[in-house]
């Protein structure tokens, strides 16, 4: 009798791989539901982009911005540059005065995700490094944050992704198993740790290809 080739439907493959479609999908927000950029602003304020990248670089910088999305109030951190770069006072207030400036509008396709998952049943929710003194200014300009089941914001914790702790509130805050879970995070760091607490992971890099992955997953068609 001649060998027979079983071919395995491409289905049944992924199933193997993703046995259970998952019960609650967790989204960033910078970088995969809202287009943020402090660029947005500063080349309103710099005649040039060399001066704008060195003051993003040296002056408000992504670490000195981090430390308000941990916690610390945008007074203090503003007095402190204030201080390190004095005549720069009006660029560094700017950055709190004129925040909303820095929001390029919501990502549509991702939210149009989102509204999908929503519209199917999926309980979604947020967990975002984000200053606890701006994310009003965005919950204000945005209707989607209404369709989120709950949102865990690093300045009202005081604790930052990377740390695993942010993730334990979140599954501890809303009664969530890790392994019910998706997050999407356009951060590799992010992604890992979130990985190593057996959350399934999605490391987001632009809509189509985060469809794609919810498809493998067997949480769209």
């Amino acid at each position: 009798m001649g060998y027979r080739k079983t071919i395995i439907p491409e289905t049944l493959l992924l199933e193997n791989i993703y046995p259970m479609p998952a019960k609650t999908i967790i989204f960033d927000f910078g970088g995969v539901l809202v287009d943020w950029n402090p660029r947005y602003l500063y080349k309103k304020i710099f005649s040039s982009e060399t001066e704008m990248e060195w003051f993003l670089s040296n002056v408000c910088t992504p670490e000195w911005n981090q430390a308000m999305d941990a916690g610390k109030p945008f007074a203090v951190g503003i007095a402190e540059l204030c201080e390190q770069f004095p005549g720069g006072e009006a660029q560094i207030h700017a950055y709190y005065d004129r925040w909303p400036e820095m929001l390029g509008g919501e990502i549509t396709s991702s939210v149009g995700i989102l509204s999908e998952l929503k519209a199917s049943g999926f309980r979604i929710y947020g967990l975002t490094n984000w200053s606890a003194e701006t994310i009003p200014l965005a919950y204000s300009r945005f209707g989607f944050f209404q369709q989120l089941d709950g949102i865990v914001v690093s300045g009202e914790e005081k604790v930052i992704k990377p740390d695993p702790e942010i993730f334990r509130i979140l599954l501890k805050r809303y009664h969530l198993k890790p392994e019910d879970c998706i997050f999407i995070d356009d951060n590799p760091e992010n992604i890992t740790v979130a990985s190593e607490l057996s959350i399934d992971s999605i490391h987001f890099t632009d809509p189509e290809m985060l469809l794609n992955e919810l498809r493998k997953r067997g949480v769209l068609s």
